[in-house]
């Protein structure tokens, strides 16, 4: 199946009638990988077990079927919360087959706002994990007298009663639905083909940084789109493995299954953070999506262990980090100078000696078959995408948001450039408005906020221009970049704009230690910043310079580590104007996390949170200076 087959003006209605094509296409065919916990594989890793199509198709038939059993109606709202596991995959689409839509709910979210999502989505039923989630549903079930049925994935035992709702398994949803299919062999195939692509498939609920999260209705044709237009690009073929561990609650992860089942390459599916590291030479990827805070993850990683090893070891890294970016940054320049993509030959001399000794390591350490990785949700520091792009793990960064349906522009595998976002994807259209906020028009975006027609009039123009909110430029060859959150822009008491995303970027360039940066400086007459440190990268620094045995709250507030942090604060102060540079800074005594409610389950800032919740920090930063 080709993408020749899919037009993007004649693209199927809906991803459920892309998944009954693709099942009837090649059957026969691979279409998931999933791990089995406490089933042993090869030299002490888990086993995978397989799903084909057409049986992954027998149970996706089956859930459909349960869910019309029980009385799902079309367009009303089945909600999913749970990790990211081959079960999610099979209730999405079952939903979707049913005619139903989708509640995607993070598994971390808690009960209160689980329950606000619930409410607002107005869900009759609910796909949970397990216990502890069934459990939030439970606390507030008195706010959600229309929830009539939740379906567990994991149960050892009997689900537990919950009063005014059907409690039941997946493996018993199922067995109703094969008994509904008996006695009416037909009803998928009614369902899928009254789906008209304007009917409402998803509703994400954006974490946002302040205020309760908003709905985002997607339709059936944004997913369709979806699918049809990665696979036009490129970025992923028939013969793909793809490795899935993005959660699906989150739209990133869940524009991945329509590119997949356009394509029909496999699908690798494990959402456990924990075991990536582990399961990247057990897979073997040929593509993977990622967050850049995972690729700054394993540099400062490979970069920690180089300078552990110290001598020779450490030098030769720092070169081969050195040929890295200057071999892909070079390579860039020529690529749009004169678009093909060449170095000196001293240059790919020295590239060759670097590769043997350092960059097919870092390759193994990815399974060995990774051609490129999509990354987005947040920006990459330039210096890391020039360092992977190097050494042969080539970062494509993409655009897009809950409201476009995810990628909206993707950087091409065999023309990608680093520090930008890409082009379009095919039907998609940019431009800028007049005060630099990049504007999107095309079929993924969404229909608007669910019950906020005020909201949904703020950034949706009748001509279906959708505001973004970012800042960013297009140059003369359609690639996109951008430059901060239009509302992340501050202005100092000077009267000088600063985009912190930009500094914070320079900042994760340097410092191999860090782990998160917010730079602040509304209104005041300099800038500051609370930075956090990576655990796994500042604890063996620490031991070799004086400080084992000390935990990691000692180490962060020592006076050791704060110097050294302040070199590196220094080293990205030489290359910036006067009134962006970082006067002064603090390292929290932890890192930021979604527990804390200072990162969304997307791993981005909330801003507003963590500058109130360290306010008396920031206050003592600029304690004694003079306010404008």
């Amino acid at each position: 199946m080709s993408s020749a087959q899919y037009p993007l003006e004649s693209r199927p209605h809906s991803v459920a009638h892309l998944f009954l094509s693709r099942v009837e296409a090649t059957p026969g065919r691979e279409a998931y990988r999933y791990p089995v916990a406490g089933a042993p594989g090869a030299h002490g890793s888990e086993e995978w077990r397989s799903l084909t199509w057409a049986q992954t198709a027998e149970r996706v038939n089956a859930i459909a079927a349960g869910l019309l059993a029980l009385g799902l109606r079309p367009e009303e709202r089945v909600a999913i919360s749970s990790s990211t596991r081959i079960e999610w995959i099979l209730a999405d689409m079952g939903v979707m087959c049913a005619g139903g839509a989708a509640t995607a709910v993070y598994p971390s979210t808690n009960a209160d706002e689980t329950a606000y999502i619930l409410a607002d989505s107005d869900s009759r039923a609910i796909f949970v994990e397990d216990a502890a989630q069934l459990a939030k549903v439970a606390e507030h079930k008195d706010r959600l007298p229309g929830l009539d049925h939740a379906i567990l994935f994991d149960a050892e035992a009997d689900p537990p009663l919950i009063e005014g709702m059907e409690t039941l398994t997946l493996a018993e949803l199922e067995r109703r639905g094969a008994a509904h299919l008996r006695d009416h062999p037909d009803a998928i195939g009614v369902t899928v083909r009254a789906i008209e692509p304007d009917r409402l498939a998803t509703l994400i609920y954006t974490s946002g940084t302040t205020g309760r999260p908003k709905g985002v209705r997607l339709v059936h044709d944004c997913w369709s789109y979806q699918g049809v237009a990665q696979e036009a690009t490129g970025l992923v073929r028939p013969d793909d493995v793809q490795f899935l561990w993005l959660p699906l609650s989150h739209v990133f992860g869940k524009a991945l299954i329509s590119g997949q089942i356009t394509s029909g390459h496999v699908m690798a599916v494990d959402g456990r953070i924990d075991r990536i590291i582990t399961n990247l030479p057990t897979v073997r990827p040929t593509v993977m999506a990622s967050a850049p805070r995972v690729f700054e993850k394993v540099y400062n990683g490979i970069a920690s262990k180089a300078r552990a090893e110290g001598g020779a070891k450490h030098k030769i890294f720092l070169w081969a980090a050195k040929v890295a970016r200057d071999h892909a940054r070079t390579g860039q320049e020529r690529m749009v100078a004169t678009g093909r993509r060449t170095v000196p030959l001293w240059l790919s001399v020295q590239h060759a000696v670097a590769d043997r000794l350092v960059y097919g390591k870092i390759r193994a350490a990815f399974g060995g078959r990774l051609r490129g990785s999509a990354s987005g949700s947040a920006a990459l520091a330039p210096d890391i995408g020039y360092f992977f792009a190097g050494a042969g793990v080539p970062v494509l960064e993409g655009y897009g948001l809950t409201e476009t349906s995810a990628a909206c522009t993707v950087n091409p595998a065999d023309d990608f450039r680093v520090g930008t976002v890409g082009r379009t994807l095919p039907g998609t259209e940019v431009r800028i408005a007049e005060d630099g906020e990049i504007l999107l028009r095309g079929p993924g975006i969404m229909r608007g906020y669910h019950n906020l027609p005020d909201k949904t009039a703020e950034v949706l123009e009748a001509d279906g221009w959708f505001r973004t909110g970012d800042i960013g430029d297009v140059d003369k060859d359609g690639f996109v970049r951008i430059t901060d959150r239009k509302k992340d822009l501050f202005k100092t008491s000077g009267g000088k704009y600063v985009a912190p995303t930009e500094i914070e970027g320079r900042f994760k360039a340097v410092c191999p230690y860090v782990s998160n940066i917010l730079v602040i400086g509304n209104g005041r007459n300099y800038c500051t910043a609370l930075i956090t440190l990576d655990e796994t990268a500042i604890m063996p620094w620490a031991a070799a310079h004086g400080q084992a045995g000390r935990d990691y709250a000692e180490v962060v507030s020592s006076p050791d580590t704060h110097a050294l942090i302040d070199g590196f604060v220094q080293r990205v102060n030489g290359d910036l104007q006067r009134w962006q540079t970082i006067k002064k800074f603090s390292v929290l005594p932890r890192d930021l996390d979604v527990e804390h409610g200072e990162l969304t389950p997307s791993l981005k800032v909330k801003r507003p949170f963590v500058e109130k919740e360290y306010a008396h920090l920031v206050e003592a930063m600029y304690e004694g200076s003079r306010e404008a």
